[in-house]
């Protein structure tokens, strides 16, 4: 897998001053990790905003500032963002040793149809999202491909030990766990309840002739 790749700056502004960095379209980065002193850096947020979509926190980013030789391979671990308005305020990246294994969510991307939602009116549900996986860094898959066409019944189900992963990987979640489940329609059954209403009603009219013959009786 290439690394994606993000060019920052050093950051002389610390404390509260670096909102006025965010005013300039400037966001606050920290870079820390194997073999490195911690850095304050910064990124350009338009750079930033293109970048964190595409690589989320499984996929590698090559690292480049001034006064750090060779190249930095680091996973973004932490993204903080405003309570408001959802803007990314700052950023968190962790340089990692490209010879080591490690470990990170990954994503789960649903292919195929299953016919068993598509043919019998079953519904999908899904337990678990992403996958813990371990691998060295430049191994990590961007997601994890799930063929639900295999699920051709209804309460039919896939567990972790039944989605094929790529050798060089390892599931660190139980193989047991739940991951996909077809459940069955519900049967809606049909209630009369303007007929039943209407027969009582009809009833206590009746008494209340009954009644009233009896008294003039």
């Amino acid at each position: 897998m290439d690394a994606h790749t993000l060019k920052l700056e050093r950051r002389e502004v610390t404390g509260k001053k670096v909102k006025r960095l965010r005013r300039a379209g400037i966001i606050p980065a920290h870079v820390y990790g194997a073999d490195i002193q911690p850095a304050s850096l910064q990124a350009d947020e338009r750079e930033l905003n293109r970048l964190l979509p595409q690589v989320g926190a499984n996929i590698p980013v090559s690292v480049e500032y001034d006064g750090q030789d060779g190249e930095n391979i680091c996973f973004v671990r932490e993204v903080q963002r405003h309570p408001v308005s959802d803007e990314v305020i700052h950023v968190d990246f962790m340089r990692v040793d490209v010879t080591r294994a490690v470990s990170a969510e990954v994503p789960l991307a649903l292919v195929g149809t299953s016919a068993a939602v598509s043919q019998m009116a079953g519904t999908l549900l899904q337990s678990l999202q992403t996958l813990l996986i371990e691998a060295l860094p430049m191994n990590m898959p961007a997601e994890i491909p799930v063929d639900i066409s295999v699920l051709s019944e209804l309460d039919s189900s896939l567990s972790v030990r039944d989605i094929t992963v790529p050798g060089d990987v390892s599931v660190l979640n139980d193989l047991d766990d739940a991951v996909l489940r077809v459940a069955a329609p519900r049967l809606e059954t049909e209630t009369f309840e303007g007929e039943e209403g209407e027969s009582d009603a009809e009833g206590e009219s009746a008494d209340g002739e009954e009644g009233a013959e009896q008294a003039e009786g």
